[in-house]
């Protein structure tokens, strides 16, 4: 198969790559290389240092032994895609060319703006453009499972639900409410996925995935294919933050109760996972929708378990809740629905706790590249 991956120099997307190209198939990417830039401006940057989109090219025909073509451009340019989708004909393109930070979303008004408008207009340019051009192409798009917010019903996985309204059964999306303008810039996504998907005959796969964590895959097999790794306050997942807040002895920092639950995903296991969803497509003009996660867990269980693998290192960790940022529910209901990815035979080989023993031993060597970045670990984005 050939994939054209936009966001191909992100953590997920450049991990993706490696897994299709490993899998025998053929990958393109375009990334216009904002999250380098937007990591710099809240002054951080990868724990891994990265290299260029050139040398990432050669480096995966060195260990590799395979092309891989990287086009440095924005998503947003419908012309640039249309050039590229014309050009290499994929049968499956993968949408994760997006701002991709709750927290850098809520910073002011510009940086609210900036996450909508890109959003929303990557999304809208590919649907042209695949509608325009061929409509058979199957578009994964990822999405959050934050579009759902944290509702008091278990959330399925279907893009409609039943609902009684004004004493009839009708049928409506499935409700969602987001936490940030960046979880509004996806609902809004899955919006017009839907609209257009129907006027033009769309084949989608809409990923509703949880919060992803680690340092490796199978490919990542030096540091000449490591994939970036994102830990501050505005780019970094909670794990990820953990663990490197675990290495520079500082406090794991759970915000408010922590008692968010959220599912969360290895970064093996969701490469995975899109490979399968990818090689296994929904019928033509199917609109599908997949809750992708493994675990779940709250943000204090997930300390603990930070703690005691930080421990069994020789790390001296202790938690300490701070003040929550954002605006959200601290204890909730949660049970989303999983049932396609099983059905395709999607087993997790990850968990939560041996992998972030491999994190933090990944992590260790970087220590001192670490420390130079201590500043931009706690919370400074108030939602409020």
């Amino acid at each position: 198969m050939k994939a054209l991956i936009l966001g191909i120099d992100g953590y997920i997307g450049w991990a993706l790559a490696l897994r299709l190209l490993s899998k025998g198939h053929e990958v393109a990417g375009i990334d216009n290389l904002s999250t380098r830039r937007f990591s710099a401006e809240v002054g951080s940057d990868s724990a891994f240092p990265l290299p260029s989109p050139k040398e990432r090219v050669e480096a995966v025909k060195r260990k590799l032994g395979t092309d891989l073509k990287f086009v440095v451009g924005d998503a947003k340019d419908k012309a640039l895609l249309e050039e590229t989708i014309r050009e290499f004909k994929p049968d499956v393109v993968v949408h994760f060319a997006e701002q991709r930070s709750a927290p850098y979303s809520m910073k002011d008004y510009e940086h609210a703006w900036y996450t909508l408008e890109n959003n929303l207009k990557s999304t809208l340019a590919l649907l042209y453009a695949v509608s325009e051009i061929d409509p058979s192409i199957h578009i994964l798009k990822m999405g959050t499972m934050g579009e759902y917010g944290t509702p008091n019903f278990d959330i399925p996985e279907s893009a409609f639900v039943k609902a009684l309204i004004e004493g009839k059964e009708d049928v409506i999306p499935t409700p969602k409410w987001g936490g940030s303008y960046y979880h509004w810039s996806k609902i809004f996504d899955t919006f017009l996925i839907l609209f257009k998907g129907k006027l033009s005959g769309l084949t989608v796969t809409d990923i509703m995935q949880g919060p992803v964590y680690g340092t490796r895959t199978e490919e990542i097999i030096d540091e000449e294919l490591r994939t970036r790794f994102d830990f501050d306050e505005t780019w970094g997942t909670v794990i990820n933050r953990y663990c490197v807040e675990a290495i520079l002895g500082l406090p794991l920092t759970p915000y408010g109760k922590g008692k968010q639950t959220r599912g969360f995903i290895s970064l093996e296991d969701s490469v995975e996972a899109m490979r399968l969803l990818i090689e296994n497509p929904p019928k033509e003009g199917e609109y599908r929708v997949v809750n992708q996660f493994a675990e779940v867990y709250n943000v204090t269980q997930l300390a603990e378990i930070v703690r005691d693998a930080s421990k069994e290192l020789g790390l001296k960790v202790e938690i300490k809740n701070v003040k929550n940022p954002r605006v959200e529910a601290e204890e909730h209901y949660y049970n989303p629905e999983v049932k396609v990815l099983p059905s395709l035979g999607f087993r997790p080989k990850k968990n939560i706790r041996d992998e972030t023993k491999t994190m933090i031993m990944d992590l260790l060597p970087y220590k001192e590249r670490l420390e130079r970045f201590k500043h931009v670990i706690m919370p400074k984005t108030i939602w409020k």
